[in-house]
């Protein structure tokens, strides 16, 4: 990166050790399960935590023990490249979560921090050390870099920025390895390995909060009317649908039911949801992975925005038929049709802002959004922070979900 201290390289600090699995990463020396075993462990329990936050705590620990390393941390933020701020933080030592170092950082750190706009402008999944995103001269004079990360053991630390649903952006922190030397070429391996399934993570979450879905169990989700939730047994066949999915699938546009089997309406999207589809239900010995994917509809229908999710599996289940995949579908845009009068009034808001606010809850982009308006981005992110202010709020999901909580109440 342009102005960074060469002598500071990712490359060099990375110690060279031959993979020892097909899927290597976990810390040298440990032997006590193959590398291979802790991947699968950690997406066993990720997956866990989509529909319960409080397993994040868990798996947090499960990624610190297989990779080495002393913590993790993973923040959300939103607005334009030059200008994103930190919505939202959680920093776990061990499946310990530091709120202390959280507010401390946020609070007193996040402003001054140098290294923000380098990370800012990082592009999506580039892993890169914590020297990297500061000069030679602010590795000596940062307060950041000299208080904060040594109390919090992240002078070693490496970093990685992912791009997020709905204009958001991931950040995803490991503190320092656990052994001396620096970072080995496993570590790295199963660092790199695990992105997809971090943004995954925060993907589904992201759509259960605007569907007022999150902490809910499988079961209890088929009673959302907001999301079209459907389960599907160990064999890919449709066990169960609530309403909404029900109408999805008898309209047929977009996705639909062949024989107690999906089937996307477009042929373009068969062989990917079919695929989605085999990924959550892997065969003997693989593993199964979570994904996503729009369905494409009719030229004047936006898409849907289809999660498949694998379950548990409960052990010993005696050849049961069980739920061995959740599968949502969202229409980012397909909410009834939402007052902005109504929502200036119960909101006490500006024209400008309930309008700002109706568009977001129908699913728009802040992009969408500024086009719409014939304003710039920056504009929109401007007006939306006013909105916060005002409803004592930080987040976009948190005025999705006020929005359309007055829609029901309409």
């Amino acid at each position: 990166m342009a102005g960074l201290s060469p002598r500071l390289s990712m490359v060099r600090r990375v110690h060279r050790e031959r993979p020892r699995t097909a899927h290597p990463g976990m810390a040298a020396g440990s032997g006590v399960m193959s590398d291979q075993d802790a991947f699968e462990r950690i997406l066993a329990s990720l997956y866990d935590a989509m529909l319960d936050t409080a397993q994040w705590q868990k798996t947090s620990a499960l990624i610190d023990e297989a990779c080495g390393t002393r913590g993790n941390a993973l923040g959300i933020g939103e607005g334009p490249k030059d200008d994103i701020r930190l919505i939202s933080a959680g920093l776990y030592y061990r499946g310990e979560r530091r709120e202390d170092l959280e507010r401390e950082y946020l609070e007193r750190y996040h402003p001054i921090d140098e290294c923000v706009p380098r990370f800012r402008q990082l592009s999506d999944s580039h892993l890169v050390h914590i020297t990297d995103l500061y000069t030679a001269e602010e590795l000596k004079t940062s307060p950041t870099y000299n208080e904060l990360m040594a109390w919090a053991s992240g002078q070693d630390s490496l970093h990685v920025r992912l791009d997020g649903p709905d204009d958001s952006y991931i950040a995803w922190a490991i503190a320092d390895p656990v052994t001396p030397g620096g970072w080995g070429f496993s570590q790295i391996m199963m660092i790199k390995g695990l992105l997809p399934h971090i943004r995954q993570f925060v993907r589904v979450q992201q759509a259960l909060v605007r569907a007022g879905a999150q902490g809910t169990s499988c079961i209890e989700m088929l009673d959302n009317p907001r999301v079209g939730v459907i389960h599907l047994d160990q064999r890919g066949q449709i066990m169960a649908a609530n309403d909404r999915a029900q109408a999805i699938l008898r309209h047929g546009d977009g996705i639909m039911d062949r024989a107690g089997v999906l089937r996307a309406r477009v042929s373009a999207d068969r062989a990917r949801l079919e695929r989605l589809v085999a990924d959550a239900l892997p065969a003997a010995g693989a593993v199964a992975v979570s994904g996503s994917m729009l369905l494409r509809r009719t030229a004047v229908l936006p898409s849907f925005v289809v999660h498949l999710k694998p379950v548990s599996i409960p052990q010993p289940d005696f050849g049961a038929r069980r739920v061995a995949v959740l599968v949502l579908i969202t229409e980012p845009r397909h909410v009834s049709c939402i007052d902005p009068g109504l929502v200036a009034t119960t909101l006490g808001l500006t024209p400008v802002e309930s309008q700002i606010a109706t568009w977001l809850a129908e699913g728009k982009t802040v992009r969408e959004i500024a086009e719409a308006m014939e304003r710039q981005e920056r504009s929109i992110y401007w007006h939306l922070q006013q909105i916060y202010d005002k409803q004592g709020i930080s987040r976009q999901v948190d005025l999705v979900r006020l929005v359309l909580s007055i829609v029901e109440l309409a």
